[in-house]
Parts: structure tokens; sequence; C-alpha cells
């Protein structure tokens, strides 16, 4: 009777569904995909002990006190000395433009007034734009003047060793001297809402016509396939605006997150930055069958752009094969300009880099999607 509870009709169900998840391909592919890389990427990716920063040593003071100190950080495995510049102004350029975590600076009478006792002082400059990325290694370096010089401090200097410390460290954290997270966090954020939002409207905007059928009346008007992801995007491109003026609003208004660059150059960098996500959206739109399809391309781009972007997770924590999936990402060069615009006040020629990044990243999917969306056409 069909009023009673059949087993029978509940197995033909599920076999029913398990039949249609084969056909749907791409749905069982996100299926099994996503935890994937969720397991590869939390699994070897993400460290939030971040080691081999990049360093660089600025030393007017080349004496066996200096190069032990050196010697012990890089021992410490958590600096990496990559750099030595010969002027502050170099040294300055080195940390502005994100080319090394750390600049410690020797002075050139280090060495005479630690031999008086005078305990002089060693500088050591942080960019503290991500304050997880630094956090351990200060806190190492300061453990390691208590005993790094140790073996130095001997025969007429072993009155110096036995003071709690023959000198002092000052960590200078630049661009956020309090560590506050906010800093870090809510410029990202920008970035982070624009490439998943961006993408999603996109997507769907042009999968919504092909499921209501409005996409035979498009295909049959005179227009070309550039003018059609172009009248698709620019509308777009204005409400990315919208949305970063007002998560710019709350970001000083609540956080007083600091805006020390150029708000025009920012905006040009944004437009380039929401046309490429808008181009992904376009590209995944001609690959999706239905809406559902077009989400979860979404989302299994979103996902490592989130995780290997350095939004969440120190960069430099991550292995070398991951930073290289990252710096293919637009959101990693994004928030590279945001953070260095908003916090560091950079200018043209410290985000060139990560401009061209991101303008070679909107040309490939641009051709791509224009590619794909021709043989949509035919």
């Amino acid at each position: 009777m069909a009023g009673r509870f059949s087993f029978t009709r509940l197995n033909a169900m599920i076999r029913k569904e398990f039949i249609q998840m084969r056909r749907d391909r791409l749905t069982f592919a996100m299926m099994l995909g996503v935890p994937v890389m969720q397991l590869i990427l939390f699994g070897y990716a993400i460290n939030t002990d971040p080691k081999n920063l990049p360093t660089a040593i600025f030393a007017q003071d080349n004496s066996a006190f200096t190069r032990s100190f050196v010697s012990g950080m890089v021992n410490s495995d958590y600096f990496d000395v990559v750099a030595s510049p010969e002027t502050a102004q170099e040294a300055d350029e080195l940390i502005r433009r994100g080319k090394v975590q750390f600049v410690l600076q020797i002075p050139p009478d280090f060495s005479r007034k630690l031999q008086r006792g005078e305990r002089p002082e060693l500088l050591l400059d942080a960019d503290a734009t991500d304050p997880a990325a630094t956090g351990n290694a200060t806190a190492g370096i300061q453990r390691l003047a208590s005993s790094v010089l140790n073996r130095d401090l001997k025969g007429p200097l072993a009155t110096v060793a036995p003071t709690p410390l023959p000198f002092d460290v000052v960590i200078h954290r630049r661009y956020n001297a309090e560590g506050r997270t906010e800093l870090n966090i809510v410029p990202g954020l920008i970035g982070v809402i624009l490439t998943l939002t961006m993408i999603v409207f996109t997507s769907l905007a042009m999968t919504r016509e092909t499921e209501r059928g409005t996409m035979e009346n498009l295909l049959t008007m005179p227009v070309r396939p550039l003018e059609v992801m172009m009248g698709k995007i620019l509308p777009y491109i204005i409400i990315g605006y919208i949305q970063t003026a007002v998560v710019l609003a709350a970001a000083w208004w609540l956080f007083e997150v600091p805006v020390a660059g150029s708000l025009w150059l920012f905006s040009i960098a944004l437009f380039f930055f929401v046309a490429a996500n808008l181009a992904v959206g376009f590209t995944f739109s001609t690959l999706a069958r239905n809406q559902l399809q077009a989400v979860q391309m979404t989302m299994f781009f979103f996902l490592p752009s989130i995780l290997l972007s350095g939004f969440m997770f120190p960069f430099r924590g991550m292995p070398q094969w991951a930073q290289w999936f990252g710096e293919a990402l637009p959101l990693t060069h994004f928030l590279r300009i945001t953070r260095g615009i908003l916090l560091k006040g950079n200018g043209l020629v410290e985000i060139a880099p990560d401009m061209a990044a991101i303008l070679l990243f909107l040309l490939v999917v641009s051709l791509i999607s224009l590619n794909r969306y021709r043989q949509t056409l035919d």
C-alpha cells in the first residue's frame, strides 16, 4: 500500500540520487576535491609559527660581538639574512617594499659600549603589518640577547656577563606599534569580500541567463563577446567600489585604521582587482550548467585564495610550493597593495610589482573567458 513506509521505495530513491550524483560530474568532483584540498592546505601549507623570515643587517660595527649575535639569530631559525644594506635609507626601502620582514641596525659604537658595560642598544625594525608573522621571532630575539654573547664575554669582560643583559634589543614595530590584529585583518577584508561577492555575482548573472532561457535572446543580438563580457562586468565594478567605500568608512570609524597613502592610487588598484575577479566569475559561468555549479566553483577558488594569500595565516610561514601557488592568486597581491597603501603609505613604485601580477592575471583569465564564450556561441 502507498500509505505504508516501504524500504524498497526508499532504496530506489537512494539509488536514484547516487545515479544523479554520478551524472553531475562537477558536483561529485567538488564533494571529493574540497575535503582533499582542505586536508592538504591545513595539513601542509598552514603554519602559524613562520621561520626563516627575510632579514637585513645594517651593521655599522663589524666586531666579533656583532658577528656572534647575527650568527645566533640565523641559528634560531627565525631569521634568514638576505641583505646587507649600506645606508639607513636603503634599509628603510627594503622594509617598505616588503622585501624583508626585519632590519637589524647595529650602531657604530656597539662593541666599545659593550666592553665598558654601558648596555648599548640594538634596533630591530619589524614589519608589523602582520603581527602573527613577527610575534614569535621578536620574542625569540629577546631570549637570544641574554645568552648569545656568553662565549665572548670572558677574561677581562667576565664582569659584564653576569648582568641581566649586557645590551638591550629595542624592537620597533613599524606600521602597527601596538600589534593590533585589526590593522591587519580589516584592510584584508576588502579583498576577501570582493573576491567572494564579485565572482559569485558575475557567475550567477550569466548562469541565470542560461537557466531562464534568456541567453538565446542575448545570442541573437548583434553583440560581440567582448561587449557582452564588459557589459556584465562594468556594473559590478561600481558595486565593488560601493562595498569598498563602506568597509573603508567602517574601518576608519570603528577600528581607527589609518589611511597613510593615496586613496586615488588605491582606487586604481581596486579597479583592476575587481575586474580580475569578475573575469574569473565570467569564466565560471561559461563552465557551469546551473547556478549551483557556479557557486561550487566559486568556493573552490575562494578557499585557497583566503588560505594562501596571507589573509588568515602568515604568507612567509607557508612552504615554498604553497607560496608559488599563492603568488598566482590576485588576492595575495591585492592584500599587499592594500596594506602597503593604507598602513605604510606606499606609492606607485612600491606597489608596481603586485599591480603587474594582477594585470597579468586579468589578461590571462579574460582571454580564457572570451574563448570559452565563443565556444558557447557555437
